[in-house]
């Protein structure tokens, strides 16, 4: 908000594929926007905004206010997918062209933001948040933007923290300008600029050459500068804090000491586990002061406000507030003397951190201080911990290193340690049991190059007599190999039990649908539905003789086996199923039949068989046939006596057979097959 109007970054649209910086409030006459063109914005990603506000007092230019923007774009004068961080000024009176960006802006211009490390050629590459405090009150030339930054390009998480100044942004904006030359794809400086100069936000000087307005600029100063948005150099600063393996997502800042007695900073920093950082910055030096637990791991630090001295800290569930402002924070004597370069110390009568102007003195105010905590030991000189450990023990020893330089440590050489980021994961043996110091590079008091300084100190012993390493690595291998040889085994029985079930099942399978090719085996007590087993000998009461006739056809001898079957079918109706010729008939009562061809005669001898339930009708029905012996003839008027049976036995018959249970179904038709015979 600048005065009541509403200045926004954001999309367009509701695909999020558009982006525009514009005035979203005020007269709609004066609500401008960027140009739709990827040379002004290309996939950016806001993170903030700042409203710089002229005061009479300090504004002998009468230049107008102004309003930055910061984000992350992704880089068109590249030829690679890079993302860089970028800063975008607009004047606060720009309303637009007459002809030429017509409700554009006219002092849109961008310029690239560099936070690297020289001495260890590092840069951070994405901008994750900006938090803009003035130094002095009443000066807006003393505007700092502290710029919360992340690599593109680092595997792990790391955190940096650049501070740049509106003075180095001003500079670079008066800069020249970066060209694109449409022929070959190459970005050089122009040539000629016109006059008024472009981009420029108005002030005394151009209201004095009749320029009152941006409508009143001429279409060659707006053609060049909407053809050239961004700055040829870069705004440049070295990270004041960088922790790895630490991932920060919010910042805000505490200014400690006046405007003429400036004597450092506190950073307040969320990480993305619910946590809050408090760094003191003095010079080159950063001290981590306090990890404050606030929330869930799960609930990353979405905002920091700082309000009357204190830190509102939020996630998307939770609000905290933390103590910001003053020494009377830290509790404690080493907490304060890690904050004495900031103007913090201790005092051993009230047991209390105050603020103080009091010069601390030369050398390292920090180790300085806490020698006064605890005598034998400072920053760079701290007391050696003893750690008792066991073999094959794996433990991670800390050495917090906020700055740029790299640190380094000194242990008994073995190849069973691994340095990750600052600290050092060690797996203890018999061989690298010892001392461990951590070195790490620092810049003192008005003093650029780097200082090696002592930040930790650990000597392992071992607790308790050695077993061996060796010896318990191979007990746990032995362990292993016991239950990989438990499970192989179970998977052999449980397959060589499932081949059994299966062959089981399908023996019985092969039992149920076996064929049969004899008479003898009692396949016609299937079609009976009788409970008795095919190779139960049970059925000569269902099943009569076959009897043996001897006829001579076409001179060609016949030896034919009749049996019959009858079933009660339906309605009262019999099923007479006859095999003549090999040919199955079925004549049920109700009109239907079933027909089977099976020729199994191959000399001329054909099989006809009926089956017979003479057995179980014994005595009460007479004999359809009988066999006769060869040699001796048929009694005249016995077959004439059998075929005019009176029609009440018949009767009678069909009523014993309709009493049969295992008659009162259709019987299934078996499979013909051919006979021993």
């Amino acid at each position: 908000m600048a005065d009541g109007i509403l200045y926004t970054a954001a999309t367009s649209n509701f695909l999020g594929t558009s982006y525009d910086i514009s005035r979203a409030t005020g007269p709609e006459q004066e609500r401008v926007r960027t140009e739709q063109s990827i040379n002004w914005l290309h996939y950016p990603e806001f993170v903030s905004s700042a409203y710089i506000e002229q005061t009479p007092d300090s504004n002998p230019t009468g230049d107008d206010d102004k309003i930055y923007f910061f984000f992350t774009e992704m880089a068109k004068e590249h030829d690679l997918y890079t993302k860089v961080p970028r800063v975008v000024r607009v004047c606060k009176s720009d309303v637009g062209g007459m002809k030429t960006l017509q409700r554009r802006w006219t002092t849109f211009l961008k310029a690239q933001l560099v936070c690297e490390d020289k001495p260890s050629g590092q840069r951070y590459n994405i901008l994750t948040d900006v938090f803009t405090a003035r130094h002095s009150p009443g000066d807006p030339s003393s505007t700092h933007f502290y710029g919360l930054f992340t690599s593109q390009w680092e595997p792990n998480d790391v955190s940096a923290v650049c501070v740049f100044s509106q003075f180095d942004i001003i500079k670079v904006m008066d800069g020249p300008f970066k060209e694109l030359k449409k022929t070959c794809e190459n970005w050089n400086t122009p040539e000629t600029v016109p006059t008024p100069r472009p981009g420029q936000c108005l002030n005394s000087a151009l209201r004095a050459e009749g320029f009152e307005s941006s409508l009143k600029l001429p279409d060659k100063v707006l053609t060049f500068v909407r053809d050239h948005p961004l700055m040829e150099n870069s705004v440049t600063a070295a990270p004041v804090l960088v922790r790895k393996g630490i991932k920060y997502t919010k910042l805000a800042v505490t200014l400690m000491g006046e405007a003429e007695d400036q004597r450092g900073f506190v950073l307040h920093l969320g990480t993305d586990r619910g946590e809050l950082h408090q760094v003191a910055v003095a010079g080159q030096n950063a001290t981590l002061l306090q990890e404050i637990p606030l929330f869930s791991s799960e609930e990353p630090v979405n905002n920091i406000l700082l309000y009357q001295g204190q830190a509102l800290v939020g996630s998307s569930l939770s609000v905290a507030r933390v103590q910001a402002e003053g020494c009377a924070l830290y509790s404690s004597c080493e907490i304060c003397a890690r904050a004495r370069g900031v103007g913090c110390e201790w005092s051993e009568e009230d047991q209390t951190c105050s603020f103080t102007d009091t010069d601390p003195g030369p050398g390292d105010v920090v180790d300085e201080a806490l020698k006064k905590c605890h005598p034998p030991e400072g920053r760079c000189n701290p007391t050696t911990r003893e750690l008792k450990v066991s073999i094959g023990v794996r433990i991670l020893l800390p050495c917090v290193q906020l700055s740029p330089r790299p640190c380094s440590w000194e242990y008994p050489p073995h190849r069973h340690t691994r340095q990750h980021h600052s600290d050092l994961a060690v797996t203890v043996t018999d061989e690298n049991v010892g001392k461990y110091v951590c070195i790490c590079q620092e810049g003192g008091p008005n003093i650029r190059d780097p200082t090696p300084c002592r930040r930790a100190a650990f000597f392992l012993n071992l607790d308790g007599p050695s077993t061996g390493g060796s010896t318990a690595l191979a007990g746990s291998r032995h362990v292993l190999a016991v239950y990989i040889l438990f499970f192989f085994l179970g998977l052999m029985c449980g397959a060589f039990l499932l081949s059994f079930v299966y062959r089981k099942q399908n023996n019985k399978n092969q039992d149920h649908h076996a064929p049969d090719n004899s008479f003898s085996s009692g396949r016609g007590r299937n079609l009976l539905g009788s409970s008795t087993t095919p190779q139960s000998q049970s059925s000569s009461s269902m099943v009569s003789e076959g009897f043996r006739s001897m006829g001579k056809q076409n001179g060609k001898t016949t030896s034919t086996t009749t049996t019959t079957l009858l079933s009660n079918q339906g309605n009262g109706g019999h099923l007479a199923n006859s095999y003549s010729g090999g040919q199955i008939i079925s004549s049920p009562s109700n009109g239907h039949s079933l027909n089977a061809d099976c020729d199994t005669s191959s000399s001329g001898l054909k099989l006809n068989s009926e089956i017979l339930l003479s057995n179980a009708l014994r005595g009460r029905t007479g004999v359809r046939g009988q066999v006769q012996p060869e040699g001796e003839e048929k009694e005249p008027g016995r077959e004439n006596e059998a075929n005019e049976e009176p029609r009440d036995k018949r009767r009678g018959l069909e009523d014993d057979l309709s009493s049969f249970p295992m008659l009162e179904f259709q019987a299934p038709m078996a499979q013909c097959e051919e006979s021993s015979i």
